[in-house]
C-alpha cells in the first residue's frame, strides 16, 4: 500500500483528483492504473541501469609502463613509508600529447631494496604506448620524492617540474630540448621540511607563477618513535605522535629565482600537518585562495587579501572541522563547480571510519553534503588519498574519483572490516546534488583493490575523454584508459597567457551550450601529491555547438569566442 500511495501522489494533481474523487472509476480501473504506474517506473529504472557507461581498461603493461614505487621499507616502519608518492601528466616536449611523470622514494641508508630510486618520465608515443626517457631527460636523480606540480614557471613555453621531497625539494627547469636541469639551488628554493602536495599559483597576479608547498610533520630517523597496535610489535605511528610543520610559499621574482614569503604572507602555521593543497577562488573576488588539507589538525582556508597576504578563515567558512567538530585525517583535496551554480565546492579524502567531505559552497560558507549526496556511507570504511572531480562520461557534470588504501599493512588484524589494499570509488554525478557509486558498472579493471595514493587524469590518446593514472605505495602505477566516454561530445581548451602566466593558471573558463553553463578554473596541484592535465575539457553530452566561450584571465582581460564546433581542441591566446 505504501508504494501505491507514493506513486499515486507523484501523479499530477488533475489525475489524482480523477482517481480519488471520481466515483465512476471502478476498483479494477484503479488497479490497472496502479499496475501501469509500477510498470512505468520499473521500466524507467531498468533503462537507467542499462545505460552504457564508459569502461576503464588497465593498459599499464601494454603501454610499456613498468614503474614500481620504492618506499624504502625494510622492517623498521619509518613514518614516510606509509605515505606513498604522487604522479603527474605533463606535455614536456610540446607535441600535444600528455606524457607521464611518476614520483619515487628511495632506499634508506645502507638498506638496499633492489628497487629503482629515481622518479620516472614516460614519453607518449602517440600510439597508446610510452617510452621511459628518465635517463636521457636528466631526471634520474636520487631523492625521497613525495609530490609534484607542473607548470611553465619562467614563461618560456616549456613546462617545468617542482618536486616536494623528504628533507629537500627540487625544481627542474625544462630546457625545451627534451632534457631538464636541476635549478633548485640557483632558484633559491630551500625547504628542509617533510614536503607533500604542492601547487603553482600566481597569488599576487603579477604574471609569474609562485609555488605553494604543503609540509607534514617533524620527522627524522633519529626522532622516529615506537608505536604499536598489539602492544608488542612496531607499527606505523599516526601523525599525532609528531609535531606539525609549517608550509611554504615561494614568490617568483620573475628572473628565475624565488623568495620564501611564508611568514609575511601569513600562511606559516607550525601546527599544520598538511597532505593536500588546492587553489580556488572560494569567495569569487577574482583572487586565488588556498585550501590546505590537514591530517588530524584543522584544515586551513587562506583567503587572499589582494596585497600579498592571506587571512586564515577555515573556521568561519566551516571547513576546519567536520560536522562533529573534529579535525579529520584529511589527505587529498580538489575543487570544482559540481552542481553548476558558478561556485567551486570541495571534495576531501579522509581516514578510514571518516567519510569523504563534500563541502558545498553556499556563497562562501561550506556545508558538508556528503551524506545527502549519497557518497558518505559508501566512503566510510575506505582511506582516501588521491581524489578529484572530472567528467568521465562527458555529460556536462563533473564526477568524483578517489584512490584508496590504508597506511597500516596489518590493519585487517585489528579492524576486520578495513583492509590494506582497497578498491577506489567512482561516483557519477546524477545532478541535483546526488551521486551514485558506479565502480561495478565501468569494467573489472578499475575496481581491483590496490594501496592507492596519488591520482591524476588526462586525455592520453587525444580522443576527448579522460583517462586515469593511479600510484600505489611500494607498488606499481596503473594507467586506466577510458573507453567510450567520447560517445558524448566535448570541447578541449588550452590557454596561452601573455600578460598572465603562460599556462593560464588561475583563469576561469565559462562555456555556454544547449545543456547550460559550465565553469572551470585552470589550476595546478590538487588530488594528493599529483598533477592532472592543464588543458581543460568540458563534456557537452549531445550538444553540437558551443554557443559561447568566455575566459577571464588573471590579468583582468576577458576573451570571448562565439559559435564553436565540438570535439576539437581550441587554443586561446590572451590579447
Amino acid at each position: 500500500m505504501e508504494k501505491g500511495i507514493i506513486i499515486c501522489n507523484s501523479i499530477p494533481v488533475k489525475y489524482r483528483v480523477d482517481v480519488y474523487v471520481n466515483s465512476y472509476i471502478t476498483s479494477a480501473m484503479k488497479l490497472i492504473l496502479t499496475f501501469s504506474l509500477f510498470v512505468y517506473f520499473f521500466l524507467l529504472t531498468v533503462d537507467i541501469q542499462a545505460e552504457q557507461l564508459p569502461q576503464f581498461t588497465d593498459i599499464t603493461r601494454e603501454a610499456g609502463i613498468t614503474f614500481i614505487h620504492n618506499n624504502g621499507a625494510f622492517g623498521k616502519k619509518y613514518l614516510p613509508e606509509t605515505m606513498g608518492s604522487g604522479c603527474a601528466f605533463i606535455d614536456y616536449n610540446n607535441d600535444g600529447w600528455q606524457d607521464i611523470f611518476l614520483v619515487n622514494g628511495m632506499d634508506w641508508e645502507n638498506q638496499k631494496t633492489g628497487k629503482s630510486q629515481t622518479p620516472a618520465l614516460y614519453k607518449n608515443n602517440q600510439d597508446g604506448t610510452f617510452t621511459d626517457v628518465t635517463t636521457s631527460s636528466g631526471l634520474n636523480k636520487l631523492m625521497y620524492g613525495m609530490g609534484v606540480a607542473v607548470a611553465d614557471y619562467d614563461n618560456d613555453g616549456n613546462n617545468d617540474i617542482y618536486l616536494s621531497c623528504l628533507n629537500s625539494d627540487r625544481l627542474f627547469k625544462n630546457r625545451g630540448d627534451g632534457t631538464f636541469l636541476d635549478v633548485t639551488e640557483k632558484a633559491g628554493i630551500i625547504n628542509p621540511g617533510f614536503g607533500t602536495s604542492c601547487a603553482w599559483v600566481d597569488y599576487n597576479q603579477d604574471g609569474h607563477l609562485d609555488i605553494y608547498v604543503a609540509n607534514y610533520v617533524e620527522w627524522t630517523i633519529e626522532t622516529d618513535l615506537f608505536c604499536t597496535l598489539d602492544g608488542k610489535n612496531k607499527s606505523y605511528c599516526t601523525p599525532e605522535s609528531y609535531k606539525g610543520q609549517a608550509s611554504k610559499l615561494f614568490r617568483n621574482r620573475g628572473n628565475g629565482t624565488f623568495v620564501d614569503v611564508s611568514r609575511q604572507a601569513g600562511i606559516s602555521d607550525p601546527f599544520s600537518k598538511s597532505l593536500g593543497v588546492c587553489i580556488l577562488d572560494y569567495n569569487q573576488d577574482g583572487l586565488p585562495d588556498i585550501f590546505e588539507a590537514n591530517d588530524t589538525q584543522p584544515n586551513k582556508l587562506y583567503q587572499n587579501n589582494g596585497d600579498g597576504t592571506f587571512i586564515e578563515v577555515g573556521m568561519l567558512a566551516a571547513v576546519a572541522y567536520n560536522e562533529s567538530g573534529v579535525a579529520t585525517g584529511a589527505m587529498g583535496v580538489d575543487a570544482a563547480d559540481y552542481d553548476r551554480i558558478g561556485r567551486e565546492s570541495l571534495i576531501i579524502g579522509n581516514f578510514s571510519n571518516e567519510m569523504l567531505n563534500l563541502y558545498h559552497n553556499d556563497d562562501g560558507f561550506f556545508v558538508d553534503d556528503a551524506p545527502v549526496a549519497q557518497i558518505g556511507h559508501s566512503s566510510l570504511l575506505t582511506l582516501t588519498f588521491g581524489c578529484f572531480f572530472f567528467d568521465f562520461d562527458l555529460d556536462g557534470y563533473v564526477d568524483i574519483f578517489t584512490a584508496n588504501g590504508h597506511v597500516e599493512t596489518d590493519i585487517n588484524s585489528v579492524q576486520s572490516e578495513v583492509t590494506y589494499a582497497q578498491p577506489p570509488h567512482l561516483f557519477r554525478n546524477l545532478t541535483g546534488g546526488k551521486f551514485a557509486d558506479v565502480l561495478d558498472k565501468v569494467g573489472n579493471d578499475l575496481g581491483k583493490p590496490v594501496v592507492g595514493r596519488g591520482a591524476a587524469y588526462a586525455d592520453i590518446d587525444n580522443d576527448g575523454d579522460l583517462d586515469i593514472l593511479v600510484t600505489t605505495s611500494n607498488g606499481a602505477a596503473h594507467l586506466f584508459r577510458n573507453d567510450g566516454g567520447n560517445r558524448n561530445n566535448w570541447i578541449k581548451i588550452e590557454l596561452i597567457g601573455k600578460k598572465s602566466n603562460r599556462n593560464g593558471i588561475g583563469a576561469k573558463i565559462r562555456i555556454k551550450s544547449a545543456i547550460g553553463t559550465q565553469t572551470k578554473t585552470v589550476k595546478s596541484g590538487s588530488s594528493y601529491c599529483s598533477q592532472s592535465e592543464l588543458t581543460t575539457i568540458f563534456g557537452l553530452k549531445n550538444d553540437t555547438i558551443v554557443e559561447e566561450i568566455e575566459v577571464t584571465w588573471q590579468s583582468g582581460t576577458v576573451t570571448t569566442l562565439k559559435g564553436r564546433n565540438v570535439n576539437q581542441l581550441i587554443q586561446i591566446t590572451e590579447e
